[in-house]
């Protein structure tokens, strides 16, 4: 006897339907799995037969082939148990095909016959939608997470028993009630951080609002205890709300990669990853022998912070490179190639050298001659010059610290910056895949960045005396734009040039003027 269920493998961020065919026929005992199945699938053979034993059924005595289509594409994990079992048992005549053609599965079996959790649901839900099925049938765990998608019937199940008893109409079973996007996204200003709790930095305060307002990088260069965690951990705090095809996208990117807790179903707020220096090529960007979203997909739509940048490996952080540019990173190995999305805002912090303390007001610095330069010499110069804003964080005055009144609150710095993006929006309309100003290219510059007889001056100026590099002419050009967009002037003037180069400190033809550069708004090259 023929029966064929639908399951899904995960490629990317996305998913394919897989057709699971299973055959019984007279001849030869055993079970057969074909179409290109890892270890975990081959496996699923053992917890099959224990899962139908421990729930009163046995596997047929004849020879059960199963196969897994299209034949060409390798399928991983143990989420096809589920359609795999529930594949035999419509061949057995054990459960009704009825709803077999408008249904996918997707499930771990234990060898009790209950079902364990899996990653990828919700790329999985998406599939099954656009294919135009009806149902989907995975762990109650999965439920939430599936419920997202409109449009497809979630039923979230314990045990294979349950699922043989909604295949044969012998219980009634409630789908899962979709979430509200919108009123989930709603919920999503509660933070537990906020800017206010920050005494004192006002210039990286106002580095880090031009950093959200247009998408840029930046970098923190400051002695211990300076504030750098502190202010970074806060940045999520005053980025724009999550769209729900942005929230859509994030969640997936977390679905694929395991991170999704049974009771979040969509993710409302921007992601902020932390991972630690000693993390790997692979773990940063992706990849590995089964691939999975790196660090840098995580942070998808929200914040990726690196603290200690220089600790990290070298050829780690040079793995940032083309992410940076690209907002995408494409693993090729020799057995796949997968895309992962990386729009993310890089927010690095530093110490100005080994010790920490170099030109520190009070403090003195115990590193030895040299020692500064060979410590700033681990970031290389094509890392920096993707680093749109390089600022200073000087210690906090203990009159400061000590004063009661609030800083100003997360909440009034995000509506600047929402209003910022709300122009960028305009100005971007008709220019799929551009959001921000950080995105532009050279023929968006020369649309949208015009620069008078000044400005241009001004800038051809820094260029010669900073040395700097063209990439870095278009990201001051970038910023400068975007800090016009705060202020709500159409045209970029001289001083939102000046202000912006005073955030290159740190291109290396400028690495001597650590710590003595003067505020943004002080002027150009008065040092």
């Amino acid at each position: 006897m023929f029966v064929s269920t639908y399951a899904g493998a995960v490629a990317g961020i996305d998913a394919v339907k897989v057709t699971v065919e299973v055959n019984l026929t007279g001849g030869g005992l055993g079970l057969y799995l074909v179409g290109l199945p890892d270890n975990a699938v081959k496996e699923s053979e053992q917890r099959i037969r224990a899962a139908f034993e421990n729930t009163g059924r046995k596997m047929s005595g004849r020879k059960v082939v199963v196969n897994l289509a299209p034949a060409d594409l390798r399928k991983e994990g143990a989420g096809f148990d589920l359609p795999i079992a529930v594949g035999i048992l419509a061949a057995m005549s054990e459960v009704s095909g009825e709803l077999l053609p408008t249904t996918m599965f997707a499930g771990e079996l234990s060898l009790d016959g209950t079902l364990r959790p899996v990653r990828g649901v919700l790329p999985l839900a998406v599939k099954a939608r656009d294919e135009g099925l009806r149902r989907l049938v995975v762990p109650a765990e999965n439920a939430a997470e599936a419920a997202v998608v409109e449009g497809v019937e979630v039923y979230g199940l314990h045990s294979l028993g349950e699922v043989i008893a909604l295949l044969n109409g012998e219980r009634r079973f409630d789908a899962t009630v979709p979430v509200d996007a919108e009123a989930t996204l709603a919920s999503q200003s509660a933070y537990a951080e906020d800017f206010a709790d920050v005494k004192g930095q006002t210039a990286v305060k106002r580095a880090l609002e031009i950093a959200a307002a247009g998408g840029h990088n930046v970098l923190m260069i400051g002695a211990p205890g300076s504030g750098k965690t502190m202010l970074a951990r806060r940045m999520p705090t005053i980025l724009p709300p999550l769209s729900v095809e942005e929230a859509l996208e994030t969640t997936k990117i977390h679905s694929v990669a395991g991170k999704l807790g049974a009771e979040r179903g969509l993710l409302s707020q921007r992601p902020f990853r932390a991972p630690h220096h000693m993390t790997s090529q692979v773990a940063l960007i992706g990849g590995g022998q089964s691939p999975q979203p790196g660090e840098v997909s995580l942070a998808h739509n929200g914040v990726l912070f690196l603290d200690e940048l220089p600790e990290f490996g070298r050829s780690v952080l040079e793995v940032l490179r083309q992410p940076l540019e690209d907002k995408k990173i494409v693993v090729s190995r020799a057995r796949y190639s997968v895309e992962y999305p990386a729009n993310f805002t890089l927010v690095a912090a530093m110490n100005p050298c080994p010790c920490g303390y170099y030109n520190h007001p009070t403090k003195e610095c115990t590193c030895p001659p040299g020692a500064v330069h060979r410590y700033m010499g681990r970031i290389s110069g094509p890392l920096l010059d993707r680093i749109d804003l390089q600022v200073e964080v000087t210690p906090v005055a203990i009159g400061e610290i000590s004063q009661v009144r609030p800083s100003e609150p997360s909440a009034a710095i995000r509506e600047r910056v929402i209003r910022a993006r709300e122009v960028q929006a305009e100005r971007f309309r008709e220019v799929p895949g551009v959001h921000t100003n950080a995105m532009m290219n050279a023929r968006m510059l020369r649309e949208f960045c015009p620069l008078d007889q000044v400005a241009r001056e001004l800038l051809e100026r820094a260029m010669v005396r900073l040395d700097l590099s063209a990439r870095a002419y278009d990201r001051i050009v970038k910023v400068a734009r975007t800090i016009a967009d705060l202020e709500g002037t159409a045209d970029i003037g001289a001083a939102h040039l000046a202000e912006a180069i005073n955030y290159r400190s740190l291109d290396r033809g400028s690495c001597c003027l650590l710590y003595t550069s003067p505020s943004p708004r002080d002027g150009l090259l008065s040092r």
